[in-house]
């Protein structure tokens, strides 16, 4: 049976500023990021299985990826945790706004990343991520692929 790639397309708004840069992105902003998550697999063969022909349902792979990452980054502010900006993020919590410190500097690459990290642990054994697509802006975007980290 051939492999298969399966694509599912999501957007999120999310906020951030990337410490000690020399650019205008040294500020706090935001972005409408689009991520395109591909997997590939094999269509399942079992035609008593409710998902036979289908490499993966795609109200699974959304169910994955809305967790580890849509419901948490949308609307979000990111900041590297050892940024200088951590009063500022600190001062944002206390007003009930949402903030995510994390480990790395808050980059598309370093975003696409983590999130190809998250979403490995949660697929089935049999379907393997392909690629991730993290688009920025109209014209910039970030893309991680499996055969490039092996």
């Amino acid at each position: 049976m051939s492999n298969i790639r399966i694509t599912k397309q999501f957007s999120f708004e999310t906020g951030h500023a990337l410490y000690g840069y020399d650019g205008k992105c040294k500020n706090v902003h935001g972005h409408s990021y689009r991520l395109n998550v591909t997997v590939i697999g094999t269509p399942i063969r079992d035609t008593e299985n409710v998902k036979y022909g289908m490499v993966i349902d795609f109200s699974d792979l959304k169910k994955i990826v809305k967790e580890e990452i849509v419901n948490v980054f949308d609307h979000a502010t990111v900041f590297n945790k050892n940024t200088p900006h951590i009063e500022l993020a600190k001062e944002l919590q206390e007003r009930g706004h949402n903030v995510l410190l994390v480990d790395y500097q808050p980059t598309s690459e370093m975003m696409v990343v983590d999130f190809a990290e998250k979403i490995k642990k949660r697929l089935p054994g049999a379907i393997k991520l392909h690629s991730l697509k993290l688009q920025e802006t109209a014209t910039s975007f970030a893309e991680w692929f499996a055969s490039d980290n092996v």
